[in-house]
This record gives structure tokens, sequence and C-alpha cells, in this order.
């Protein structure tokens, strides 16, 4: 079963930085888009930033500037570097991806769990 996992969140002061991964376990065929959104309790969930599987990226106005993202296709992997942090940065960040995995060659929507990021002094 094909599953997303984040990981490299935690707890940060104002300023510091963070990288979070996010890997895709299982039989991959292929990958498409891969994005990191961010939710805040009683808020919608927001996109952050997305990369393309031919490396374009492109971010959220707010985030434009102090996060970068990043993919590694054959480790299965996307990551967030975020730099700078906001106490309004905290949020849960989870990944999304369009993967194949079957041999239909069809893409499918899939999210990881999520990882907790915290800006705090």
């Amino acid at each position: 079963q094909v599953q997303l996992a984040e990981s490299g969140g935690g707890l940060v002061g104002p300023g510091g930085s963070l990288r979070l991964s996010c890997a895709a376990s299982g039989t991959v065929f292929g990958i498409g888009m891969m994005r990191w959104y961010r939710q805040v309790p009683g808020k919608q969930r927001e996109l952050v930033a997305y990369i393309e599987a031919d490396g374009v990226a492109d971010y959220a106005d707010s985030m434009a500037g102090r996060f970068s993202i990043s993919r590694d296709n054959a480790k299965k992997t996307v990551y967030l570097q975020m730099n700078s942090l906001k106490p309004e940065d905290t949020a849960i960040y989870y990944c999304n991806a369009d993967l194949s995995v079957t041999l239909d060659g069809r893409y499918r929507d899939y999210w990881g769990q999520g990882t907790q990021v915290t800006v705090s002094s």
C-alpha cells in the first residue's frame, strides 16, 4: 500500500528554520505534481507551494522568498525548506502528491498525515 509520510516538524523560535520531508513508500510507477499545504485549527487548508515533475515550482505569496520546495524523484521525496519562520507559520503541514501506483498509468491523489510546526519563543 502506498503512503506518504511527513517528517521534520517541531518547535522553533521566530526567525528559525525547519526542513520538512515527505516520502512515498510502496511501489510507485510515476510521480506528478507534489504539494505542501498547511492548516490551522478552525481555518481552511491552504496551499503553501507546489513543484511539478520537471521541477517548476511556485509559492503562496506569504511564503515566497522564505520557503523553498524541492524534490528527489529517485527517493520519492519532496522537501520544504522553511526559513525566517514567523509565529503565523504555526500549523499542521501536509504533503500531497499525484502518484501513479497501478499499471494503467492513472495518477491518483495521495495525502500524508501531517506534521506539526510550531513557531514560538
